[in-house]
């Protein structure tokens, strides 16, 4: 039986190339805002595009957040995209405007120092050691749409019998930011796998394997 994934439907555009690389890589996808279904699937797809306050918004009219922090409470998976995993952060300033986040890392997502502005094209990642989200690809590249990111990554966790450190994956545009964290049941990334060619199909193939005991 294909894994149940629910793409959060909170006013995002652009998900259905979500759904659509979701479906491919071997889940059996629902596109809902219903809080049961987000609750009980075997993984939640978090999206986002465009304005950090805007996505926060529409998360929390959903009651997104309740919906991410439940389910990570009892390590259910969550995978955020994009702004999707930007919200993940504590705090995104855009324009001068400091709007929480879903505070599940310590961190700012800011606007990058580069020369071009927004960063939207194929780069590589500087995968971190031990990556499963990366296994096998990890010399390719992937497709980034974005004028933020987090630059610095500031949670420090040491990897015990029982936790695992969280494994964060970096690339650089103007200067290096978080492309990707793996941390538990919680995985996102800056780049969008599924506009990311047969490389971001393998993350999602990966993401959506992993779901199979969940």
């Amino acid at each position: 039986m294909s894994p149940r994934v629910v793409v959060l439907d909170y006013g995002s555009g652009n998900i259905r190339s979500a759904e659509r690389a979701l479906a491919r890589a071997g889940a059996d996808v629902t596109v809902t805002a219903d809080r049961a279904a987000a609750l009980e699937c075997d993984g939640l797809v978090v999206p986002g595009v465009g304005a950090f306050a805007a996505c926060m918004a529409g998360i929390r009219a959903v009651k997104g957040d309740e919906i991410v922090g439940r389910r990570l409470a009892g390590g259910r998976p969550v995978l955020g995209i994009c702004v999707g995993m930007q919200v993940l952060f504590d705090h995104g300033v855009e324009h001068g405007v400091d709007t929480p986040g879903l505070g599940e890392w310590p961190g700012t997502v800011e606007e990058l120092h580069a020369p071009v502005l927004p960063h939207m094209g194929w780069n590589t990642v500087d995968v971190a050691p031990g990556s499963r989200m990366f296994a096998g690809v990890e010399g390719e590249r992937f497709y980034f749409v974005h004028s933020y990111a987090v630059r610095a990554w500031t949670l420090e966790i040491q990897e015990t019998s029982r936790t695992a450190a969280p494994l964060v994956t970096r690339a650089t545009h103007g200067e290096p930011f978080v492309a990707a964290v793996e941390n538990g049941p919680l995985w996102a990334t800056q780049f969008h796998p599924e506009k990311s060619g047969d490389a971001g199909a393998a993350v999602l193939r990966t993401w959506v394997s992993t779901l199979a005991g969940a």
